[in-house]
């Protein structure tokens, strides 16, 4: 099967190979896990990250095929594998576990991946494969940071990083579940690509004294809910923008990975601060995250912004613009028939 691997941790282009693996590599499905074959491999920054060795990340296997999400086709279906998968449209998560286990050697990048089927979930027929490779850890992750603490109706909601891959599905969601929306930005750009999606109000980061314009815009009463890509670097505003009860849900701190707290400042208003993991959501969470996201998409209002098609034999070019940040939108390598 064609498929892309590194066997070592460093730059996108010196470590990530292409060509063929042997047809067995991926394996056949076991017992309660379903064959998919690949149509499109969506990547994210925690794919790059492990490639690139970040924050002193080793190799958990000898040669590994990278990329948690993807989607496809079911080719076949293992044992105590109802039937009815086979030759469905599938989108899938976690295709190579790890954060804190070893987890699967063989991710998405690559013609076959064979998977639990409870990793597996009907792709929406609005959706193409493409959008389909962009759901798993983004729109999951998206899910759990707004509505982790239940409804957000009547809620203000802070997405900060709003055009990022994460960031602009939280934005959609929140709107869609009734919330004020402001977004922070750091180009006119990334603000017309969030406008699209309903925010109610735009701020941009390099420009404006964010925790000022927050209040002005609440009259003094800021955010309940903030939708977090960097704690650590946003702690400063955090502190000074947030309602009694109010929820910080932060999936990332890259800038600032070891934020010192201002405990008080916190404790004073009540307020939770949660730390979102999209590998590792409740049962519930999943379970709620996957309606929410079909219902969306199929009532056409669910919006999957794709910055780039690459094929498989570029996936050195893809991960080098995951990591500039200058992607509006997921980086999605295409593997057709």
């Amino acid at each position: 099967m064609r498929a892309a691997w590194y066997r070592q941790t460093g730059p996108a282009s010196d470590v990530l190979e292409t060509g063929s693996l042997p047809d067995d590599t991926a394996g056949p499905p076991g017992p309660g896990e379903v064959r998919v074959r690949i149509r499109a491999s969506g990547i994210n920054p925690a794919d790059v990250k492990r490639r690139a060795g970040w924050g002193g990340l080793a190799m958990e296997h000898d040669c590994v095929v990278p990329h948690a999400d993807g989607a496809g086709i079911v080719e076949a279906v293992g044992e105590d594998v109802s039937s009815s998968w086979q030759g469905q449209r599938v989108w899938m998560r976690n295709a190579q576990g790890g954060y804190g286990e070893a987890g699967r050697a063989f991710g998405t990048a690559a013609e076959y991946v064979s998977l639990p089927v409870a990793q597996v979930f009907a792709l929406p027929e609005p959706l193409g494969f493409a959008q389909g490779a962009c759901l798993g850890i983004p729109a999951l992750t998206a899910y759990a940071a707004v509505f982790g603490d239940g409804p957000v109706t009547g809620n203000t909601v802070l997405v900060t990083g709003a055009a990022g891959a994460v960031g602009h599905f939280a934005a959609q969601f929140a709107h869609a579940g009734g919330a004020r929306v402001i977004a922070t930005v750091s180009s006119e750009e990334k603000a017309a690509h969030v406008r699209a999606v309903g925010v109610d109000d735009i701020l941009f980061r390099h420009d404006e004294d964010i925790a000022a314009r927050v209040m002005e815009m609440t009259g003094n009463d800021g955010v309940d809910r903030i939708v977090e890509v960097d704690f650590g670097a946003n702690l400063g505003i955090t502190r000074q923008i947030i309602r009694p009860h109010s929820v910080i849900a932060a999936y990332s701190s890259t800038a600032e990975p070891n934020p010192v707290l201002p405990y008080y400042d916190f404790a004073f208003r009540g307020a939770t601060l949660r730390f979102i993991q999209g590998f590792l959501l409740t049962p519930r969470i999943l379970e709620a995250a996957v309606a929410f996201i079909a219902r969306l998409a199929g009532d056409g209002q669910l919006t999957v912004a794709l910055a780039r098609q690459l094929p498989l034999e570029r996936i050195a070019e893809a991960h080098e613009l995951v990591e500039s940040g200058n992607a509006i939108g997921n980086v999605v390598l295409e593997i057709p028939n």
